[in-house]
């Protein structure tokens, strides 16, 4: 099951993301409170599920590989915004 949910959320994160809300209790165990995880469900989906996978396994600590895993998913989620920036641009050049 984890590595399904791993594949799964490479490909759709926010449906992971719900899953996780639906079947743990992983976000009352990560998160102090409601907002950070809705903000980072809506805008930055890889970063949130790798802070969860951080503070789960890691006892609640940005520290080790854990800190390279946050900063990688931080630029995936940044290439992606910024991928979408580029392809409105193109579109509209062709218009």
């Amino acid at each position: 099951m984890p590595c399904l949910l791993t594949i799964a959320g490479f490909f759709f994160p926010r449906v992971v993301l719900v899953a996780l809300i639906l079947m743990t209790n992983w976000f009352s165990q990560g998160f102090q409170t409601w907002y950070w995880p809705l903000l980072g469900f809506l805008f930055m989906p890889y970063t949130t599920l790798g802070y969860l996978i951080a503070m789960i396994y890691n006892a609640g600590q940005l520290s080790g590989g854990y800190i390279v895993l946050m900063i990688v998913t931080v630029f995936l989620d940044l290439g992606m915004h910024s991928d979408s920036g580029v392809k409105v641009k193109k579109r509209g050049k062709l218009a």
